[in-house]
């Protein structure tokens, strides 16, 4: 499965990779939201969050379906600012309609990509945004009441609950992220400028590539999709958007993928595809494999070892190493003319995160 992003006709310089304030915030809002998603900014969100004024954590629960189970467009913009006010500023030339679709699109459209009859001139699509917002809880259905009986107020209202973010917690944090975020930008677009496209997108992400050939971005994720641009391709690192990679493919958006970045003492990003991933479950899975795993875990064995120890034939044990050693689980080496097995024990330690990790991206 694969989003796809076609580029046929994009000059490059409308590739564009910088650091959004408004993004980052958002990315922190919804690892408040969704801690289990950030184990590994478990102190930092905790910190954050005790110091959050009451009032303010009381707001953010009222919004926070924009950026809960995934971050709303309008959070995603493709022209970053330098501040949060330039973001913002940009987010309020947005005319209504195009901002309260694009609020709602994420948990009130059945269909994020395709193109819909919009809320505030369709009468029946308003009773269809309603009868969702409804279903997801009473919060939600209030804030869509409000945002369609006047999304200038509820904008504003907004506007400056980012703002008390911003001075609650926010102006710190992005004081001490914004030269790590500034610096991963400018060395993708030194990459992108002299070695080429390819290997920029390498170095965002081992999930996203590019197929030269069909003039195509692709992105590993567990859906099927598509959008295309000529108009331009915005790409914005994140330190506390971990482990998400999020691309905006709205029908009618330049598309922007939101994409984390290593900061210090954290290895750098990896990502394995969902196929790697269920390939090394189904590895384990087997009841004969888990045995042989039982084994190898506690050092390296031979095939006649194994075979000995739990009575099977050495080809039905050659079969079962040769499905854990493709999933990429053992670790061989040789002693004279035997060879020895042994389970990789940092790969299978890393199975549920990878797993995790693959469902969240």
């Amino acid at each position: 499965m694969s989003l796809i992003i076609g580029i046929a006709g994009l000059p490059p310089e409308r590739i564009v990779f910088a650091p959004s304030p408004l993004a980052e915030l958002a990315a922190i809002l919804h690892a408040l939201a969704e801690p289990a998603h950030h184990a590994d900014r478990h102190g930092r969100l905790t910190a954050i969050a005790a110091a959050l004024p009451p009032d303010l954590a009381d707001r953010l629960i009222e919004a926070e379906f924009l950026w809960r189970s995934t971050r709303a467009d309008i959070l995603l913009p493709n022209a970053p600012g330098d501040t949060l006010t330039e973001d913002l500023d940009t987010l309020d030339r947005l005319d209504d309609e195009t901002f309260v679709h694009a609020a709602l699109e994420i948990t009130c459209s059945r269909e994020y990509s395709r193109r819909r009859p919009e809320p505030l001139s369709d009468s029946a699509d308003r009773d269809r945004v309603r009868a969702l917002a409804s279903a997801r809880g009473p919060l939600q259905s209030a804030f869509a009441d409000r945002l369609l009986a006047d999304p200038p107020a509820v904008r504003a209202w907004l506007r400056r609950l980012l703002e008390d973010c911003e001075q609650a917690f926010f102006a710190d944090v992005w004081q001490q992220v914004r030269v790590r975020l500034a610096a991963d930008a400018r060395h993708k677009t030194q990459l992108l400028a002299r070695h080429g496209l390819a290997e920029a997108l390498t170095a965002v992400s081992p999930a996203v590539t590019l197929d030269a050939a069909r003039s195509r971005i692709v992105v590993d994720k567990l859906q099927d999709a598509a959008t295309s641009t000529t108009d331009g391709l915005t790409f914005l690192p994140t330190v506390f958007g971990r482990p998400h990679l999020i691309v905006v493919h709205a029908p009618g958006w330049r598309p922007v993928v939101h994409y984390p970045v290593a900061t210090r003492g954290d290895e750098e990003p990896r990502a394995l595809s969902p196929e790697t991933v269920g390939r090394r479950l189904d590895a384990v899975a087997h009841p004969v494999r888990m045995r042989l795993c039982r084994t190898l875990a506690r050092g390296p064995h031979t095939t006649g070892e194994l075979a000995f120890a739990y009575d099977l034939s050495a080809p039905e044990v050659s079969r079962h190493l040769a499905v854990l050693k493709k999933a990429g689980l053992l670790a061989t080496r040789r002693r004279g003319r035997y060879v020895l097995y042994e389970l990789d024990l940092p790969v299978v330690a890393r199975l549920g995160t990878d797993f995790l990790e693959s469902m969240l991206r």
